[in-house]
C-alpha cells in the first residue's frame, strides 16, 4: 500500500537532462522546449512519485531508496525517470530520458 504524499524536488543534473534534450526553446515543426515539458509533462510525472513512489519499479534490487517511472507524455512519446527518496522523507527526481517524437 502506498504511503501518504511525499515532496518532491527536481535536482539540477535533471534540468541539465532536459536541456540537452529538448532545448530552450520549440523546434521548426512545434518540438517542445524544457519550458514546454516543464509545465505539461512533468507535473504529472512529480504526482506519481509524491503520491505512488513505494509502489513505483525499483532501480537497484538491494536499494528501496530509489525507483523509476516509465511515462508516456503530452509533448514526449515517452518519458524514464529515476528518483531517490533522501532521509527527510522527500523525494528527488534526478535523472531523465526522453523519446521526445
Amino acid at each position: 500500500m502506498s504511503s501518504a504524499r511525499r515532496v518532491v524536488t527536481v535536482d539540477s543534473h535533471f534540468f541539465d537532462e532536459l536541456d540537452a534534450i529538448l532545448g530552450p526553446t520549440r523546434g521548426p515543426n512545434g518540438e517542445p522546449s524544457t519550458t514546454d515539458f516543464l509545465l505539461s509533462d512533468l507535473p504529472s510525472i512529480a504526482d506519481a512519485f509524491a503520491e505512488r513512489f513505494d509502489d513505483l519499479y525499483p532501480v537497484y534490487p538491494d536499494r528501496d531508496d530509489y525507483r523509476f517511472l516509465v511515462a508516456a507524455g503530452r509533448l514526449v512519446k515517452a518519458a524514464v525517470v529515476i528518483g531517490q527518496l533522501v532521509s527527510d522523507g522527500s523525494i528527488v527526481l534526478f535523472e531523465i530520458e526522453i523519446d521526445p517524437y
